[in-house]
């Protein structure tokens, strides 16, 4: 049984659909127009009512333009299309998708759920995040392993997304002291200014 048969009157969610390759796109558009479908190797037609939701972060439009993407199969999905902006264009969301990503990795842990500290929350806030809530939640899935306390704080947020870039600096080259200056006062920051050597 496959994930069409598997959804059956719920929902089916097709996942990066502008990755979807050709032969695939035929079958798609065929259980979209017929309601109906084959299971790999089978001679039966089955029907299916599953409600159909596609994601992608191409642009179909010029996907299709450059013949990537089928044209019938583009007007089928673009029934009823929304558009989310980047998590950087919706800040107001990282609180509650935070916390959201917290309390599930605890769980997964079996450990209790960190609260997150005001200050960590608008540094969160305050970052691009060019991967959107996917390279939020691996940062928290790291912070909830190595927070010390029962509340995360920035220090537990290592290799943080790159500032918005009404934030970045004008100039385009940072010096090699610069770079060093910032790596040792982030070791710091880490470390509590504990610092261990050789010998």
């Amino acid at each position: 049984i496959g994930k069409v048969e598997l959804a059956r009157d719920g929902t089916l969610f097709l996942d990066e659909i502008g990755d979807m390759p050709h032969e695939a796109q035929v079958k798609l558009l065929r259980l979209l127009e017929e309601r109906s479908f084959e299971r790999v190797g089978g001679s039966a037609t089955l029907a299916s009512q599953a409600r159909v939701i596609a994601a992608t972060n191409r642009d179909l439009e010029r996907e299709v333009t450059a013949g990537h993407f089928r044209q019938d199969l583009y007007f089928r999905l673009r029934v009823f299309p929304l558009h989310l902006p980047p998590l950087r264009q919706r800040p107001e969301d990282i609180p509650l998708l935070a916390q959201s990503a917290v309390e599930t990795f605890s769980r997964r842990l079996n450990r209790p759920a960190p609260t997150i500290a005001p200050t960590a929350v608008d540094f969160l806030c305050q970052c691009a995040w060019p991967g959107n809530v996917r390279e939020l939640e691996h940062l928290l899935q790291r912070a909830v392993l190595v927070c010390r306390s029962r509340c995360i704080e920035v220090r537990d947020i290592d290799a943080a997304p790159s500032p918005r870039a009404e934030q970045m600096p004008t100039s385009d080259f940072t010096s090699l002291a610069e770079c060093e200056k910032r790596h040792i006062q982030r070791a710091l920051e880490q470390t509590n200014g504990v610092v261990f050597g050789e010998g």
